[in-house]
């Protein structure tokens, strides 16, 4: 029997011998599987610790546990580009607890997806930042990693996978189409990814993400920096203030705003930060306009920023 132990042990110690060499990640593996475990602990608390001494008194001698919960469910997605030279070194990177960053998914440029965290735990992908009122954009999001130096154009295997992966995301947890964003979106002042050669309108044609419409162009044309006119349009009936006209082809255009409100309005509403307009504009750009992108807002810029903020209210 003893010895039967003894082959027995020698065998699995070379089959975890065999694991490891063949997973390269398996001591980090550990790691995570260590950490789940005291997550797990905190979540199964009874009862919850409470908030602090000073309000102790306050709490009822009795907990009472609610019969009605369940984990939270993330309902954004925010994208980024590595920045990184390989997919082996961003994996590397997110592996080494002294960098504190870290992804749900990271996507290499042949396809293939590393699921690095389960989607309801928080990864550290973020940083500092906005979305609307959300200023805890880690609590709430999916991050999705693209191997990618930050210039060159992403990979169709790449952009494939991650079109699958949107997909399985968005049926499973009901993620809204105008919550696909970039990490330039959240963070305008500290971030340019995914760069300017993302293909924001293919995702949106598939439901990941808004984009303005294709009909922008042929319905109004700049006249000068302040107005647009309305043509192209037979029989269409618009409102100007509390009168309705029918403009025909032969009738004077009409001339109106190119931007219904401010452009700090627009952005905000859209879901950028605007306490530093210039770095707003550069990121709305990346993500919208791509040819340029500075914090200049062209008569184009404006018929896209009216076209969209409606889009998102």
């Amino acid at each position: 029997m003893k010895k039967i132990n003894s082959v027995l042990l020698i065998v699995v110690t070379a089959f975890m011998i065999a694991s490891c060499a063949n997973n390269p990640y398996a001591p980090t593996n550990r790691v995570h599987k260590k950490q789940t475990k005291a997550l797990t602990k905190e979540l199964v608390a009874i009862p919850p610790p409470q908030p602090g001494s000073a309000s102790a008194s306050k709490y009822a001698k009795n907990w009472v546990g609610t019969t009605n919960f369940s984990l939270r469910k993330p309902n954004l997605v925010v994208i980024h580009h590595t920045a990184q030279d390989s997919v082996g070194q961003t994996l590397k990177t997110f592996t080494l607890p002294r960098t504190q960053v870290s992804s749900h998914y990271v996507i290499g440029a042949n396809g293939e997806i590393y699921q690095m965290l389960n989607d309801l735990y928080r990864a550290w992908h973020g940083g500092s930042g906005q979305w609307g009122s959300n200023t805890d954009l880690n609590s709430s999001s999916i991050g999705i990693e693209l191997d990618n130096n930050g210039f060159k154009e992403f990979s169709p295997l790449q952009i494939a996978s991650l079109m699958e992966l949107l997909k399985d995301l968005k049926e499973k947890y009901k993620i809204p189409a105008a919550n696909f964003i970039g990490h330039s979106d959240i963070a305008p002042t500290r971030k340019n990814d995914p760069n300017k050669t993302f293909p924001w309108k293919a995702l949106a044609e598939e439901g990941y993400g808004l984009w303005y419409d294709d009909v922008l162009e042929d319905t109004i044309q700049p006249v000068d920096d302040n107005v647009i006119v309305i043509t192209n349009i037979p029989q269409e009936i618009l409102e100007i203030g509390n009168d309705s006209v029918n403009i025909t082809p032969t009738q004077t255009p009409i001339v109106a705003p190119l931007l219904d409100v401010p452009p700090n309005i627009a952005l905000k509403i859209i879901g950028y930060d605007v306490s530093n307009m210039p770095a707003a504009i550069k990121a709305f750009k990346l993500h919208f306009i791509q040819t340029e992108v500075n914090s200049t807002l062209t008569d184009h810029d404006l018929k896209v920023l009216n076209n969209l903020y409606k889009k998102y209210l």
